[in-house]
């Protein structure tokens, strides 16, 4: 497997087969958008891909569950700390096991350490590099000869995005324990831990020096990875991550997706008009590393891509498709499954292994219009298939709830009558009316196709 990493801008060669990886993951004060899960199904491939190779992957994605948001949520909500935050986290896990995200080994929140916070903070202050203020304690960055190593940018461009105090020592300072009688009791007085220090936290406490790969958006290298890495730097004297990956922003029709700008769509809205599965196959689209715009013109596009996955398993009768257990290796034994493999082995290069799975559903129903019979044949391609879902992490509905998906149960039971009628004016040659029947249901989206084995139906823009 060979990653990009973002700090040093080239690609590293990870050979080992026990892997540990890290994904920032939410700070629970809302409804999960579209900036979640691009990230998490992103990373979800990573973690899918180095599965199917034989590795032992340890996947950690923790929650943010005290932050001012948070806290202003509650205010407003007359809502605990807990039960909001576990109303949103309940929330979050049911989204991705919509897009087929495998769940995490560890899903730590922030609120679990606290100790360990203080325990960081600690070895900060006996090294010198913090510094106390009427609202908290500070990271002194002039005392980190490597501060901004990470992000590799100025100062000066950056500095926008860190919160501000005037009598800071330096403006690129970040709190690291802000005092608060209503929170937590440490040696420095009570308060609550700053957001940079939490990941930070997590990470030694679960992993020590073992991080393989740090995970998140783009939008997370400066301030919170830059100050993540400053202090496990500066207090734990090690990098944090051998690997440090970021998907790119999500865009929604060309603009920065931003809560300023009333465009930051939720997963839940999406989720309404689209099936996860075509959600998340609609992400994966685009290389992790390019920023992603979303819009309905190419999801609808996408989902259309996806229906050939879909008819090819409709023509073999197949069934659903169990998803990996992730406590068991996987053996990969189709050659279609090994090459894509090896294509998403450089970097998760999506698009190809995209092409790759096209040519493999137009090739193999090719190959069944000329061997229709060939039991063989259809076994290995059915094989194929479960093996490329478990892969990409699509194609594991049954294919008429796929086609079908969308329509209410009183819709169906509707169709069902009025394919009863067609039916019974076929029988009784009344084909006009056979024929408005079939035109009135594709109207409305439903198309009926006429088999061996009786009428079936679906829904166009399921």
């Amino acid at each position: 497997m060979k990653l990009m990493d973002s700090v040093k801008k080239e690609k590293i060669h990870l050979d080992q087969k026990k892997i540990n990886i890290y994904l920032c993951g939410p700070t629970v004060y809302d409804d999960a958008h579209l900036g979640h899960a691009r990230s998490s199904v992103c990373f979800d491939l990573l973690r899918r891909v180095l599965i199917a190779q034989g590795c032992e992957v340890n996947f950690v994605r923790n929650y943010t569950d005290i932050d001012d948001k948070i806290l202003k949520k509650v205010s407003e909500s007359g809502k605990s700390i807990e039960e909001l935050t576990g109303f949103y986290i309940q929330s979050y896990e049911e989204d991705m096991k919509r897009l087929n995200v495998l769940d995490p080994n560890l899903k730590p929140r922030a609120t679990h350490f606290i100790e360990e916070m203080i325990d960081l903070i600690s070895r900060l202050e006996e090294k010198g590099f913090v510094y106390a203020l009427e609202d908290g304690l500070y990271f002194d960055t002039s005392k980190d000869k490597d501060y901004l190593s990470l992000s590799k940018r100025g100062l000066d461009e950056n500095i926008s995005r860190l919160s501000n105090n005037i009598k800071k020592k330096n403006e690129s300072d970040f709190v690291l324990w802000k005092f608060d009688e209503n929170f937590y009791e440490s040696k420095f007085g009570k308060g609550r831990p700053g957001w940079h220090t939490e990941c930070v936290a997590m990470i030694d406490s679960i992993f020590k020096d073992t991080l393989d790969i740090h995970a998140g958006g783009i939008d997370l290298l400066f301030p919170h990875h830059e100050n993540e890495s400053a202090q496990c730097r500066c207090g734990c004297e090690r990098s944090l991550a051998k690997i440090w990956l970021h998907n790119g922003f999500v865009k929604i029709n060309d603009e920065k997706m931003s809560k300023s700008l009333n465009n930051s769509f939720f997963l839940k809205d999406a989720l309404k008009n689209f099936m996860g599965e075509v959600l998340r196959f609609y992400l994966l689209n685009s290389h992790y590393r390019v920023h992603f715009n979303y819009s309905l013109e190419d999801l609808y596009a996408a989902k259309k891509r996806l229906d050939k996955f879909y008819r090819l398993k409709k023509r073999l009768d197949i069934g659903d498709i169990l998803d990996f257990d992730i406590l068991k290796n996987i053996e990969i034994k189709s050659e279609i499954s090994k090459q894509v493999l090896e294509i998403l082995s450089d970097d998760l290069n999506i698009s190809k292994a995209l092409a790759c799975l096209d040519d493999f559903i137009n090739n193999a129903n090719l190959q069944l219009d000329k061997e229709n019979k060939n039991k063989i044949l259809k076994q290995n391609i059915k094989d194929s298939l479960g093996e490329l879902a478990k892969i990409f992490g699509f194609g594991f509905m049954d294919t008429k709830k796929y086609f079908q998906w969308g329509v209410s149960e009183d819709k169906k039971a509707f169709i069902e009558n009025e394919i009863s009628k067609r039916n019974e004016a076929k029988k009784e040659k009344d084909f006009k009316k056979a024929d408005e029947i079939r035109e009135a249901l594709a109207n409305e989206g439903i198309l009926l196709q006429d088999t061996p084995n009786g009428t079936i139906w679906e829904y166009e823009n399921a």
